[in-house]
C-alpha cells in the first residue's frame, strides 16, 4: 500500500461550491481506476475548525504502478491545468484496517502527521504507532484507518475515515465529499511492516 496526498490551499474568499461541484461531477471518474484502493475527496473550509479553505484528496494505492500511472495521466493533469502543479506527498504503507462502520460511507476524515524524533529508533516509533492504529480501527464509527511512513522526513501518517463527525483528536479534520474505492479489498488488511 502507498498513501498519497496533495493539498490545494485556496483564497479565504474562495467559493468552495466550485470544489463541491467539481467533485460531484468528476469524482465518479476514478470509481473504476486500476490500482486505486481508496480516494477520499477531502475538503476543509475556513471558519469550520480550519484556518484555510483547502481541497486535499488522499489516496491509498494498492501498488506504486497505479500511483505512477495516475500522476502521469489525464486525471492529475486536470488538477495541474486548473490549480497549478501541487507538491505530492507520499508515504509507504504500514497497516490498513477496516473499522466497525466499514459498510458505511464516511462523512469525515482525520489526518495526523507525526514526526519521528531523531532520538527514537524508527522501529520503536512504528511499533507504538501500530498499536495506536489498531485501537483506532476498533473505535465506534471508524470506517477504515491507515498508517504509513515517509522515510525521507521520518514522519508517520495516521489517516482515518469516520461515518460521523470525527472525534476531537490532533491533526487536520476534513469533510469527505466522495469516496472512490475500486480496489479497496486489495489494500491488505493488517500490518505491512
Amino acid at each position: 500500500m502507498h498513501a498519497m496526498q496533495y493539498e490545494i490551499t485556496l483564497p479565504a474568499d474562495y467559493d468552495m461550491g466550485i470544489i463541491r461541484t467539481r467533485v460531484a461531477t468528476r469524482g465518479h471518474l476514478l470509481d473504476t481506476l486500476p490500482g486505486l484502493g481508496i480516494k477520499a475527496y477531502l475538503v476543509r473550509e475556513r471558519g469550520t475548525h480550519s484556518p484555510v479553505n483547502q481541497y486535499a484528496p488522499l489516496y491509498l494505492w494498492t501498488a506504486s504502478e497505479g500511483m505512477n500511472a495516475f500522476l502521469r495521466g489525464p486525471g492529475f493533469q486536470g488538477i495541474v491545468d486548473d490549480f497549478g502543479r501541487p507538491e505530492v506527498q507520499h508515504w509507504s504503507g504500514l497497516s490498513y484496517a477496516e473499522g466497525p462502520a466499514a459498510a458505511a460511507l464516511p462523512r469525515t476524515a482525520t489526518r495526523h502527521r507525526v514526526p519521528i524524533p531523531a532520538s527514537m529508533a524508527p522501529a520503536e516509533a512504528v511499533e507504538a504507532a501500530l498499536v495506536e492504529s489498531g485501537t483506532r480501527a476498533k473505535a465506534p464509527g471508524t470506517v477504515a484507518t491507515a498508517l504509513a511512513v515517509d522515510p525521507r522526513h521520518w514522519e508517520l501518517l495516521h489517516f482515518t475515515l469516520w461515518e460521523h463527525d470525527a472525534p476531537e483528536a490532533p491533526g487536520e479534520h476534513y469533510e469527505v465529499l466522495h469516496l472512490s474505492m475500486p480496489e479497496r479489498e486489495r489494500l491488505g488488511e493488517g500490518r505491512q511492516w
